[in-house]
C-alpha cells in the first residue's frame, strides 16, 4: 500500500488530533497513522480528568485568586529546575507556553466551544518557599466534559476533514521506520495489522496482514510516551531516584510504549532527558481493569496522614497534593513501593476525586443533577466503589481493627503500629487549637481560606479519632506510571532536531513524545494540568508550521 499527502501524522491522540487540525484548516491533505483500533481515538488525553493550566483566567478571578505570568514563571521554573544543557530548547518552550496560557489559550478553546468547571482546583502546592517548585495559586481548570470534552473539537475537525477528502484515517497501521532521503524525512513505512474490536484501552493483537508506504514532504511524531512499557521505565528510572519499584501500575494502557521514540532516534533526532519523568504515588488498583496492571490515581486534598510502608509518617511538605516528585523520591527511598494514607469517612466524601473521565460521571457526562452530589453529604459515587470494591481499602471502626486490616495486606513488612496511633493521636491533639505546631495541620487550615478548596475539596478539620468522623479508612496507595518529560528535542516549530542542534528537514514532533516541547519544556517537575494543554501547544506549533511549507 502507497499514498502520498501534504504532511504525515504519527498518532491520534490529542497532540497529533491538534496538528491535524491545524493542517486541515489550512487546506492540506494529511494521512494520519495510528496502530490502535478506532476505538483509541483520541489516545490518553480522552481517559485524563480534563485539567488545564491557565494563568489569570476569568475562574481564577471569579474564585478570588490573583494571578499573573510573572508569578505562574516563578513557579514554573521554580519546579522545572533546568540544569542541562539540553534545557536550552525546554527554556524557550516554557516561555513560549507561558505566554500561551496567559494569552489566547483560552479564548482559543472557547472560541471552539471548550468550557470549564468554575472551582479551579489546586494542584502541586509545593511548600519549599515561594522560589521552590509548586504552584503559588490555583491553576488547575477542570474541562467541562474532562477529557472527552477537550478531544472534541479537535476529533471533530479532524472527521471534517476526513468529510472534506483531507484526512485519511489509517488506524491499524504501526509505522516501522521513517523514510530518509538525503537526510530529509519524506515518509513511513511500517505493518498493516490485523482488524481488532478491542475496547477503547483494552489489548489489541499484533497480527500482521500487509505492509505500507506513506510519503509526504513532513512527518510529524505524536506517538505519546512510555508509561505503559514497565521495563523501558525501569532502565530509564534516574539514579538520583535509587532503584526503580519493583512492582508498578498502570496509568496508561500497554500500547503506550514508547516505540517511536527509537525509531525517530534512528532517523537522526536527537532524545533528551529520558530519565525525567512523572509517576504519580497515590495509585489504586483498579477492581474493574481494562489493561494490564490498570491503576488509577487518587487526587488527595491535604488531610489524609501519610505514612511509608513501615509506619513512619512522612515528612513535610510531603502532605497529600503537595509535592508529587519529592514524594516518589521519599518512598523509594524507603526500599518499598507502596505506602499508605489513612483518613476519615468525613475526609474521603469532600478530599477523594479519582482521575479520569471515567471516574468522573458527572463533569464528563455535563450531569448538572450528578454534579450536584458533590456538595451534598456522602463521598462521589465511585469514590465509594472503590471503597467498597478496591483491594486497597481497609474500613474500620477502631484503630486495632484497622490495623488487622492493614496486616492483611501488607502481610512481609512489620507495620510501626504503635508509631501510627502515636502520630494520630499526637495530630488530633493539635486539632483543639487554631494554632499548631504540625504543619500539616497548618496546611490544611490555610487551604481553606480559599473558596474552591473549602466548598468543594478540604474537610473541616477534625479529630482523626473522633467516631463521628468515622468510620477510619486506611489506602494502600502504589507507584502509577504516566508521563515522560523528556523526548525529541524539537525547535519552537515543533522540528525535530538533530544530535548537533540543526533541525531535520520533513521531520517534527509533538506532544508527549517531544517531552510536551523541546524535548522536556517541564524540567523535573510539572505544575500539573499541563500536560493536555502541552499536547495542545506543541501540536498547533507543529501543525501550523507544517502548514507553511
Amino acid at each position: 500500500m502507497s499514498e502520498t499527502a501534504d504532511a504525515i501524522v504519527v498518532g491520534a491522540g490529542l497532540a497529533g488530533l491538534t496538528a491535524a487540525a491545524e493542517l486541515v484548516l489550512a487546506g492540506k491533505t494529511v494521512i494520519l497513522v495510528e496502530q490502535e483500533p478506532a476505538a483509541s481515538f483520541g489516545g490518553q488525553a480522552w481517559w485524563s480528568f480534563g485539567g488545564l493550566f491557565l494563568i489569570d483566567s476569568p475562574e481564577q478571578r471569579r474564585m478570588g485568586v490573583k494571578d499573573s505570568r510573572d508569578l505562574a514563571a516563578q513557579d514554573w521554573f521554580g519546579s522545572a529546575g533546568f540544569d542541562r544543557e539540553e534545557d536550552q530548547w525546554g527554556r524557550r518552550w516554557a516561555e513560549a507556553y507561558l505566554d500561551f496560557a496567559a494569552g489566547e489559550k483560552r479564548a482559543w478553546l472557547h472560541q471552539m466551544g471548550v468550557r470549564w468547571f468554575p472551582v479551579v482546583g489546586w494542584a502541586e502546592r509545593g511548600g519549599y518557599g515561594a522560589v521552590g517548585p509548586g504552584n503559588s495559586v490555583p491553576r488547575f481548570h477542570i474541562t467541562w466534559g474532562t477529557g472527552p470534552g477537550v478531544v472534541a473539537p479537535f476529533a471533530d475537525r479532524v472527521k471534517a476533514g476526513e468529510a472534506a477528502g483531507l484526512v485519511r484515517i489509517r488506524h491499524r497501521h504501526r509505522v516501522d521506520g521513517l523514510i530518509v532521503e538525503d537526510g530529509a524525512v519524506v515518509g513511513v513505512h511500517g505493518a498493516v495489522l490485523a482488524p481488532d474490536a478491542a475496547d477503547r484501552g483494552a489489548p489489541s493483537n499484533r497480527d500482521v496482514v500487509g505492509e505500507f508506504r506513506f510519503e509526504a514532504p513532513a512527518v510529524i511524531v505524536a506517538s505519546g510516551g512510555i508509561g505503559g512499557n514497565h521495563d523501558l521505565v525501569r532502565a530509564q528510572w534516574p539514579k538520583r531516584l535509587g532503584e526503580p519499584p519493583a512492582t508498578m501500575l498502570s496509568g496508561v494502557p500497554a500500547h503506550v510504549d514508547g516505540r517511536m521514540l527509537g525509531i525517530t532516534e534512528q532517523a537522526g533526532a536527537r532524545l533528551v532527558n529520558g530519565d525525567r519523568m512523572w509517576h504519580y504515588t497515590e495509585g489504586i488498583t483498579n477492581y474493574a481493569p481494562i489493561w494490564d496492571k490498570h491503576g488509577i490515581r487518587i487526587l488527595p486534598g491535604p488531610s489524609s496522614l501519610w505514612f511509608d510502608a513501615e509506619g513512619k509518617r512522612l515528612p513535610g511538605p510531603l502532605f497529600p497534593g503537595f509535592d508529587t516528585l519529592g514524594t516518589l523520591e521519599h518512598i523509594v527511598a524507603t526500599g518499598h513501593d507502596y505506602s499508605w494514607f489513612v483518613l476519615t469517612q468525613k475526609i474521603i466524601e469532600k478530599e477523594f476525586a479519582l482521575s479520569g473521565s471515567e471516574q468522573n460521571p458527572d463533569l464528563t457526562g455535563k450531569d448538572l443533577k450528578l454534579l450536584a452530589q458533590r456538595v451534598k453529604a456522602g463521598a462521589p459515587g465511585p469514590v465509594e466503589a472503590f471503597k467498597e470494591k478496591g483491594v486497597d481499602f481497609v474500613v474500620a471502626d477502631t484503630l486495632p481493627e484497622l490495623f488487622v486490616g492493614m496486616k492483611k495486606l501488607s502481610p512481609d513488612v512489620e507495620l510501626d503500629f504503635a508509631g501510627i496511633e502515636r502520630e494520630i493521636v499526637a495530630r488530633d491533639r493539635e486539632i483543639e487549637n487554631e494554632f499548631s505546631k504540625d504543619a500539616q495541620v497548618n496546611a490544611l487550615r490555610s487551604a481553606r481560606k480559599y473558596r474552591g478548596d473549602k466548598l468543594i475539596r478540604v474537610a473541616s478539620p477534625h479529630r482523626i479519632l473522633d467516631p463521628a468522623a468515622g468510620p477510619l479508612i486506611a489506602v494502600k496507595l502504589h507507584i502509577l506510571t504516566r508521563k515522560s518529560l523528556g523526548g525529541i528535542q524539537t525547535n519552537l516549530d515543533g522540528q525535530a532536531l538533530a544530535a548537533d542542534g540543526t533541525p531535520i528537514t520533513g521531520l517534527y514532533a509533538a506532544g508527549e513524545a517531544s517531552g510536551f516541547g523541546g524535548g522536556g519544556v517541564h524540567g523535573y517537575r510539572a505544575l500539573e494540568g499541563t500536560f493536555l494543554g502541552g499536547c495542545l501547544f506543541s501540536g498547533r506549533q507543529a501543525g501550523r508550521a507544517v502548514a507553511r511549507l
